[in-house]
């Protein structure tokens, strides 16, 4: 039976009520993710991932839902648990536990009955995904490339553990990458027979598989026939100056490995079509541009004859659905700040059409056998991730309401749109959150949110880290402005912040600023900013460019281009935005450097950077402050020796809001000028 669209559902607002959401309350609030319907269509499986703020831990129980509806109820206790996939026959969930002191597989009845650990391989697991016969998994695991052998393997990582010196050589780039240094280990992906067969590695080789993704579903996925394995791998020498990763493809059982993409950019998230005749994925088509407009590419498995989608659509694409008779390719879409689903038909003319929209964020799109109804997570600036149903042509059910006890009784306002006239008159968007209990007649404090990236965007969405809605609760109107380089505004309105950090998008940001200045609840004496990653970096520049700020947040923000060039992993980002490196535009990397506008610096500045950070290394943070520092500009350094470019751990969260918090309230909440 075909879908019926229904271009927009909404859904209620949240009751309001008397309290407002601090960070000891955004701890209690569970976290939902990676649903996953049976086969039959009858149970979704999902991960709730809760918080214990004494243990300083996060741990992830599986939980199940009847696709009927109904009370959700958890089959895991022990350890940590997630990623559960079903088995073909719906009667088995295979998952990742680390209940037995590492990552390794498991298995349970649909019941959560009989669990019983299946790997239990030196160099663990993750990532599991079952084969359609149901005899075969298939997961992921950081093996030596040398190693043939499960002995091996083992033999390798005493010789690590028991090493005397712990010194570290290098011969090549991308020596390491986030926050972890590059060791002997490679991610593979691996096969293990359910009857007892040995574990083969399916890619073999000093390439890491998948790569790790620009973004996306999972980088691999086996074809409903069970004959090959489609995987993400980049198999270029230098992978610090290339995002051209490749969808490959090798039989389970024997054979040489298939390069089947020869886009220049990135190819992720390949999925196939029910009756193995598609692979869909999403791509990108310019070379060392990691923000180029991701496309919606299929491929017929066939003729290898390969089909953009989304050409016309100035979009970028997010994640990828088959329905069940393969017929149409459902599709997550970024536009401005929300993300709606999509339907395209494969044999159809109309291109593609919009399905759900509305002001939230629609993601995790599947079907049920008869295609009648869809499965989706949604999410708001206002209400956290729960999962919802929706038959063809009728209003949307949740299946799951497992935060309404804590949001019951908060007022969490919804986001609100300003448009305004940026630069070269382009309309520059931001969402606004006014604080709890909001009196129109009142004057407030105002925050504005710098989103990183640059190429990023602030979405209709909830969050763990920077949610506007503990700093409106503190009393601030919180603005989010999207201006250029943001994603979800037409590609060209992305690609204008390349080799202009510091022009357009300063222009388009002071621009929302003169605006909100002039609102009847803003004090514009008592405006301050934050940003982290390039938003810090935006803030640095800001620190150099204006006086207009009573405080400034500054998180692993960019400050010395020409060191952080030199100290960074991603080697293709600098590249492409500075086209080329210092060396190569020394002009280039002076005129937006902040560090060359330290004279100008005045503004009171938090500093803060996590010790782990190799995306914008410590350094960057801490010249920032040095700078402040001998400018005697009043300045304070937050560091988190445990922590990278994020603040993931419970308590050092909660210690970064409340230093956040502090600072942007004493140099902001004072009587303003008469």
């Amino acid at each position: 039976m075909p879908w019926h669209p229904r271009l927009c559902l909404a859904f209620a607002a949240p009751l309001l009520a008397a309290a407002a959401l601090d960070i000891q309350t955004m701890m209690r609030i569970q976290r939902i993710s990676d649903p996953q319907l049976s086969p039959d269509g009858q149970i979704v499986a999902f991960t709730v991932q809760r918080v214990d703020l004494d243990a300083n831990t996060k741990t992830n129980q599986i939980h199940v839902v009847p696709l009927a509806g109904g009370a959700p109820r958890a089959l895991t206790v022990a350890g940590s648990n997630d990623r559960p996939r079903w088995s073909p026959d719906s009667k088995q969930i295979a998952f990742v536990s680390d209940r037995s002191g590492g990552s390794q597989i498991w298995m349970m009845n649909a019941d959560g009955s009989g669990q019983r650990q299946v790997t239990k391989i030196a160099t663990e697991a993750s990532g599991v995904t079952y084969f359609n016969d149901g005899k075969r998994l298939l997961f992921l695991s950081d093996v030596y490339p040398d190693c043939s052998d499960e002995a091996c393997n083992e033999r390798e990582l005493r010789n690590d553990k028991d090493a005397k010196s712990k010194a570290r050589v290098y011969t090549g780039l991308l020596y390491r990458h986030w926050n972890q240094w590059q060791s002997r280990r490679r991610s593979h992906l691996m096969m293990l027979t359910l009857d007892g067969g040995a574990i083969r590695d399916l890619t073999p080789g000093r390439f890491d598989v998948p790569t790790f993704s620009l973004g996306g579903q999972d980088g691999y996925a086996v074809s409903p026939d069970g004959k090959e394995v489609c995987y993400v791998m980049n198999g270029e020498n230098d992978q610090a100056t290339s995002t051209n990763s490749e969808l490959w493809t090798v039989s389970p059982e024997s054979g040489e490995p298939r390069k089947i993409t020869v886009t220049a950019g990135a190819d992720v998230g390949p999925v196939y079509s029910p009756d193995g005749q598609y692979i869909a994925w999403r791509g990108q088509k310019i070379a060392g541009y990691e923000s180029d407009r991701w496309r919606l590419f299929l491929i017929n498995r066939a003729s290898g004859t390969v089909r953009d989608l989304t050409e016309t659509l100035d979009r970028p694409v997010q994640s990828i659905a088959w329905s069940p008779d393969s017929t149409r390719v459902f599709f997550t879409v970024e536009d401005r700040g929300r993300q709606g689903i999509q339907m395209f038909a494969i044999n159809g003319t109309g291109g593609a059409r919009s399905i759900i929209s509305g002001s939230a964020t629609y993601d995790d799109v599947q079907l049920t056998p008869d295609g009648k109804t869809m499965l989706y997570t949604m999410q708001s600036g206002s209400k956290p991730v729960e999962i919802f149903r929706v038959n063809s042509g009728q209003q949307p059910v949740p299946l799951t309401k497992i935060n309404d006890a804590v949001l019951g009784g908060l007022d969490l306002p919804a986001f609100e749109d300003l448009n305004v006239a940026g630069a070269e008159n382009g309309k520059v968007h931001s969402f606004v959150l006014k604080p709890h209990n909001f009196d129109a007649k009142q004057k407030y404090p105002v925050l504005f949110f710098i989103h990183g990236g640059p190429q990023g965007a602030w979405h209709e969405a909830w969050s763990y880290r920077w949610n506007p809605q503990i700093f409106a609760a503190a009393g601030f109107v919180v603005v989010m402005p999207n201006p250029r380089g943001s994603t979800g505004y037409g590609q060209k309105f992305t690609d204008d912040i390349n080799n202009d950090w510091g022009g357009k998008v300063y222009e388009d940001l002071m621009a929302t600023v003169d605006h909100v200045s002039q609102q009847p609840w803003a004090d514009a004496d008592r405006f301050a900013a934050a940003g982290g990653s390039y938003g810090g970096y935006m803030v640095n520049w800001m620190l150099g460019h204006t006086q207009r700020f009573k405080a400034f947040v500054s998180h692993a923000g960019v400050f010395d281009l020409r060191s952080m060039a030199g100290e960074t992993e991603e080697l293709w980002f600098p590249m492409w935005e500075f086209r080329g490196m210092p060396w190569d535009q020394p002009d280039t990397y002076a005129k937006w450097s902040p560090s060359h506008y330290v004279s100008e610096f005045q503004t009171p500045t938090l500093v803060i950077h996590g010790d782990l950070d190799y995306r914008v290394p410590l350094g960057q943070g801490l010249q920032l402050y040095t700078a402040l520092q001998m400018k005697k500009v009043p300045s304070k350094l937050l560091l988190f020796p445990d922590e990278g470019h994020w603040i993931l751990k419970p308590r050092n969260s909660v210690v970064w809001h409340q230093q956040f918090l502090d600072w942007i309230s004493e140099w902001t909440k004072k009587a303003s000028k008469p």
